[in-house]
């Protein structure tokens, strides 16, 4: 049986890797089909860092904003493809 620690370890190990594993996508979570403009300012390592450590937390939250984005992207895609038909 799991107690409450490796629960949440798990939970944030999880987390950890869905945000390794989605990083190059993450325009993709709430800001649309457009690749997100990023700041000269900050370095590469300082975006990859706190996206895996707002998706160790936030993972649940980032998979329905995934999926409701999925979702507005075909809408507008079946939408193109009849414009172009008519």
């Amino acid at each position: 049986m799991m107690n409450d620690s490796t629960f949440i370890s798990l939970f944030i190990l999880f987390g950890a890797c869905f945000g390794f594993a989605t990083f190059s996508q993450r325009h993709l979570f709430s800001e649309g089909p457009h690749t997100a403009k990023e700041l000269d300012d900050n370095p590469f390592f300082f975006f990859f860092i706190f996206w895996v450590l707002l998706c160790a937390s936030l993972w649940p939250i980032m998979v329905l904003t995934r999926i409701h984005t999925a979702w507005l992207l075909n809408k507008r895609r079946k939408l193109a493809q009849k414009a172009v038909a008519h």
